[in-house]
């Protein structure tokens, strides 16, 4: 197809190109949509495939017209991507597309590209690693923690106070001022699931009881339209369960595990937060150093990877349709920052040979399997079945890269 193709803009990620198809090439496509609906078309009185190609041309000349449009964007878009040597991230746009009997067929086509990304500094940054040492507090409240993980819960007849489990029957006044039925739930107070005002009239209900009375809604409410608003609220109260911990002695550190004592769950506890901490600390040096890096070498993102992105956290958060634009709106600047530092990792492993090959992810499994004491071949199915050897490739690739880029950059510790 002998396309004349016109670049109308070609800025950062957008490619707008005009094209133009020669009337031999759109005829030619039209007659081979045309004979090969006759080949198939059933007309009254005459059999299969039978009918005059004029009849059909006639019966047909919306489809016909549809497809034979169909047919040449579709070729003629491939043939633009290979002589322009263009890579399209996403789906074109056609616009302003002319098609008349006896005419060149003509488009515009927009199509979004790869960024090409220079990444002209690497290096010549100075990042600080803050590690926070582990305190006493810390172990205790990691200890504490794992006995309220362990703790029982027993009903009791007295009013409910922050932190005890109730069962509440609760109704709130319609628009028009009336209480209707009422609704179950189960709250635990304090942990925020009311509002404070519905919770504060829980509490001044013993099991059994109900209480009546206006409640103001808080002025930042997620739903505006009931910010700041009272509204008459009945609760009635059928049971209340309060927490109780587990003794903290030697007995419960063996519940817990493989621990001769208490002494010993400590220990282990404060070499886990340890760990921890460093770790925090190397991903904060990771942070520092991948700002700086996206600061030094800006770069235009394309919006179709930005919009997939956001659409796919909307999903993952349940993002009602309503609130669809107002989450796409605040979530942008997060998403783009997601997309413009998955391609400076891909151009750095790309451009230092750092990307994980087969082997390596083989590898890296062997030495999971190792640690965790299990078989290699099975925990690769494992992986592989819930789809999570990309991201091991993916992590084995981002590990190289910022090793790297620690190398040609300054660290300081602190503490």
């Amino acid at each position: 197809m002998n396309l004349t193709i016109t670049p109308r803009k070609s800025d950062g990620v957008e490619r707008l190109l005009q094209v133009s198809v020669p009337v031999e090439a759109v005829r030619a496509t039209e007659e081979k949509t045309a004979r090969r609906y006759a080949s198939q078309a059933r007309l009254p009185g005459f059999r299969a495939g039978k009918a005059p190609q004029a009849m059909v041309r006639r019966k047909f000349a919306d489809a016909i017209r549809q497809e034979t449009i169909e047919a040449i964007v579709r070729e003629a878009y491939e043939q633009v991507l290979a002589q322009e040597k263009l890579q399209p991230i996403a789906q074109p746009h056609i616009h302003d597309l002319k098609f008349a009997d006896g005419e060149p067929m003509s488009f515009e086509l927009h199509v979004e590209v790869r960024p090409e990304i220079a990444l002209a500094r690497l290096n010549g940054f100075r990042v600080t690693r803050t590690l926070k040492p582990v305190t006493d507090d810390d172990v205790v409240a990691q200890v504490e923690q794992m006995r309220d993980q362990r703790a029982s819960w027993a009903p009791v007849e007295d009013r409910p106070r922050p932190g005890d489990q109730v069962t509440v029957e609760l109704a709130t006044a319609s628009d028009a001022g009336e209480l209707g039925a009422g609704k179950e739930y189960r709250l635990e107070l304090g942990s925020g699931q009311a509002i404070a005002g519905i919770e504060e009239l829980v509490m001044e209900a013993a099991p059994g009881q109900t209480v009546e009375r206006p409640v103001k809604w808080p002025d930042d409410f997620p739903d505006e339209a009931q910010r700041g608003r009272t509204k008459m609220c009945r609760a009635t109260l059928k049971d209340v369960k309060r927490k109780s911990l587990p003794a903290l002695d030697d007995a419960f550190a063996r519940e817990m595990g493989d621990f001769d004592d208490l002494a010993a769950l400590r220990a282990t506890v404060r070499t886990d937060l340890a760990r921890h901490a460093e770790m925090d600390a190397d991903a904060g040096v990771r942070t520092q150093l991948l700002e700086q890096v996206l600061a030094a070498n800006p770069f235009e993102v394309p919006n179709a990877w930005v919009a997939q992105l956001i659409q796919g956290y909307g999903e993952m958060y349940g993002v009602p349709e309503a609130e669809a634009p107002r989450f796409a709106t605040e979530f942008r600047p997060i998403a783009e920052r997601q997309v413009r530092r998955d391609l400076v990792i891909e151009t750095i492993a790309s451009r230092e040979s750092f990307t994980a090959t087969e082997k390596d992810v083989d590898d890296k499994v062997a030495e999971l399997a190792a640690s965790r004491n299990s078989d290699p071949g099975k925990l690769y199915a494992s992986l592989q079945k819930a789809g999570r050897l990309k991201e091991l490739e993916r992590q084995i690739t981002e590990d190289r890269v910022y090793t790297w880029l620690l190398g040609q950059n300054t660290v300081e510790s602190s503490t």
